[in-house]
């Protein structure tokens, strides 16, 4: 058992003590609150000296261990470069565990990532949602597949414009997508009448992969920065009944009104970095304040390595300071993605059953000098700054 005293819990679950304990047995919460009682055995104590401790921070969208720091090109697995459309990809047979941005993940308090492929593909394949801690990607998975990754704007435009073939205008991108969700919805109906029938049938690896995606278990993951690529993306959903996330999102703020009233949530980010592409020149810490206000359910993501991973709450920071709030660009880093990313019901807040994942800060931690004293994953200590444990029993 893990026992956490001493520190002032965010449950991000709309209660907040101000001198709270959590107690963790068997890799999930077992209870939270003001007089949590210690137990007598085998149970070690972490004091989070006065601290902030609040469920283990989540990054809604990058590519850590799939695009490696220090490898180049042998660790480089993010975005395969020769045909526009390979939705049978997955996340899950390129990420390297032992990327070293893992430890710079645990060391900031994320616990939870969503990875999968990049954007130089109109479909680019499938991501999935993981832990931080661990060796074996198959037991830090937690859902797999996640989402489908699409892709719209320059990244297909710039990577198959020179290659003499399709998609170099926004208009064969979109075709593309629509001519694939037409042929994945047409090999659903054959499946379906054969499993009526009684008949055999055989599966198709390249599109048995879009079922999740039709039957809304999973969403389309857009890559989308300006303002007409963020509404074609909502158009073809529209079109094709299915649920979306608009990732980036960087000209949100300037069509607040059409994403509230599509009803999809916003990734928005990476905003800690360069105005490096025609399509992020609007790109500012202000779009996701504009889009909660106007009712849209947003989270902030790093893109990492665009943006380094541990720089989370610090993107969330700044997205506070121009009008996101304190509270919001909390809710932008815990329970918001956990609902984006539909694993709520494991992670993203401090409530008795959920796994046993903790951040304890010794401050507010989009504050620059704030440091992670502890970062726990499924109630294991996986990082520690420079404090020890108590031992009991």
């Amino acid at each position: 058992m893990l026992y956490v005293k001493n520190g002032r819990v965010l449950t991000m679950a709309g209660k907040i003590f101000e001198n709270g304990q959590v107690l963790i047995e068997k890799e999930k919460i077992q209870a939270v609150g003001e007089r949590v009682p210690c137990p007598e055995r085998d149970v070690t104590v972490l004091d989070a000296q006065g601290g902030w401790i609040l469920p283990g921070l989540i990054e809604a969208h990058c590519h850590i261990g799939i695009t490696e720091e220090k490898k180049g090109f042998e660790g480089d697995d993010c975005n395969e470069v020769n045909q526009p459309v390979i939705p049978y990809l997955r996340a899950l047979d390129a990420v390297n565990p032992m990327d070293s941005a893992f430890h710079n993940a645990l060391s900031a308090g994320i616990t939870t990532v969503m990875v999968g492929p990049g954007s130089s593909n109109v479909v680019g394949g499938q991501f999935l949602v993981m832990k931080t801690h661990g060796r074996v990607i198959d037991r830090m998975a937690v859902k797999e597949p996640a989402a489908m990754k699409v892709a719209f704007g320059e990244n297909p435009k710039s990577n198959y414009s020179g290659q003499s073939k399709v998609p170099s205008t926004r208009m064969s991108m979109a075709a593309l997508l629509r001519d694939e969700l037409t042929r994945a919805q047409n090999y659903r109906s054959r499946k379906q009448a054969a499993q009526d029938a009684g008949e055999t049938f055989a599966l198709d690896y390249q599109l048995e992969c879009w079922i999740p995606v039709l039957s809304g278990d999973i969403p389309l993951k857009a890559h989308v920065h300006r303002a007409d690529d963020i509404l074609t993306a909502i158009r073809i959903a529209n079109e094709f009944d299915l649920r979306l996330t608009l990732d980036h999102c960087t000209e949100g703020h300037l069509i607040a009104g059409e994403i509230k009233e599509s009803g999809f949530p916003a990734i928005v980010g990476p905003t800690l970095s360069s105005r490096n592409k025609i399509e992020v020149q609007n790109m500012d810490f202000k779009t996701p304040g504009i889009l909660r206000d106007a009712g849209v359910l947003v989270a902030i993501t790093t893109d990492h390595p665009v943006t380094r991973i541990q720089y989370l709450p610090i993107c969330a920071g700044f997205a506070a300071k121009e009008g996101l709030g304190i509270d919001g660009a909390l809710e932008a880093i815990t329970c918001n993605p956990a609902k984006i990313l539909g694993v709520e019901e494991q992670v993203g807040s401090i409530e008795p059953g959920k796994d046993g994942d903790l951040a304890i800060f010794d401050g507010n931690p989009m504050e620059v000098f704030t440091r992670a004293l502890y970062t726990i994953v499924n109630g294991q200590v996986a990082y520690r700054y420079d404090v020890r444990p108590e031992k009991r029993g």
